[in-house]
């Protein structure tokens, strides 16, 4: 199977998006791998040069989604797979191809994402039931740290099993490797979102072709940062993505929501 790929940058250090650029064209022997950098200048890198690598310097902050857009129309048509990441992701070519053979062995299976880890092995919990004002507004800001605590090992799935695959309510966009025709059928991330929950959003919507699945025999490192935890600005573009979000799904009553959360926590109840 062909596997394409994506990377968006803003300001991103060139230690950290050759990084992954590397672990691409390592780790994949055909496909493209575009780069879309919204940076206001030409981020610099002699990878831009290579005949798989396409660098196109947008020039302005688009958004996460609206860039990976760009790079879904231009390249999804000629690929199996497509591998959406992010650029402080390292991986190798045993976690893409183990990934690769679950798709080759499910024809259900549309999305799907490995086990993410922080750079001294500790499990980023990224897979999530789908999100409600409580989970995203309640839970951040209540002071009651056990109350807290218990609803975090609730809605981060702390009791999903890490030893096989299984189906889960949404997977995190920091590495998602999607079919590239559900990608083109949905038109890619809804540009109503400029960061924060697009990518919850785009996984709802591929879910109604097929299966989302964990897969955590496979694993990738992620330095993953809470950027809104501790910026004012990325705060409210947060809040503004969850407003949009539950405007299009529904804050309180979305029947949808509830039948994909109850399956999940009834078979890890089981």
């Amino acid at each position: 199977m062909k596997i394409s790929g994506s990377l968006v940058l803003y300001q991103t250090s060139r230690d950290q998006y050759e990084a992954v650029i590397k672990s691409f064209l390592l780790a994949s022997d055909d496909g493209d791998f575009y780069v879309m950098d919204n940076s206001q200048l030409p981020s610099c890198s002699e990878l831009f040069l290579h005949p798989r690598v396409k660098y196109k310097h947008i020039g302005k902050n688009i958004g996460f989604g609206a860039a990976h857009n760009q790079a879904i129309k231009a390249c999804c048509s000629n690929s199996d797979l497509h591998l959406i990441v992010n650029p402080d992701i390292c991986f190798d070519k045993e976690s893409l191809d183990d990934m690769k053979q679950y798709f080759n062995l499910d024809s259900d299976l549309v999305a799907a994402m490995p086990k993410i880890k922080y750079p001294n092995g500790e499990l980023q919990r990224l897979c999530k039931l789908l999100p409600t004002p409580v989970n995203l507004f309640v839970r951040r800001f209540i002071p009651i740290s056990k109350i807290r605590n218990a609803m975090n090992v609730r809605y981060e799935l702390h009791l999903l099993p890490q030893d096989h695959a299984i189906e889960v309510p949404t997977i995190s966009g920091c590495f998602l490797l999607a079919r590239s025709k559900d990608l083109i059928a949905i038109n890619g991330f809804d540009l109503r979102f400029f960061m924060y929950l697009e990518d919850v959003d785009l996984v709802r919507r591929l879910s109604s072709r097929g299966t989302i699945q964990y897969l955590p025999t496979s694993s990738v490192t992620h330095a993953y940062a809470k950027g809104s935890y501790g910026n004012i600005k990325l705060l409210r573009y947060h809040i503004a993505s969850a407003v949009k979000y539950f405007y299009k799904w529904g804050w309180i009553f979305d029947d949808e929501r509830a039948r994909i959360n109850n399956r999940m926590l009834s078979k890890l109840n089981r």
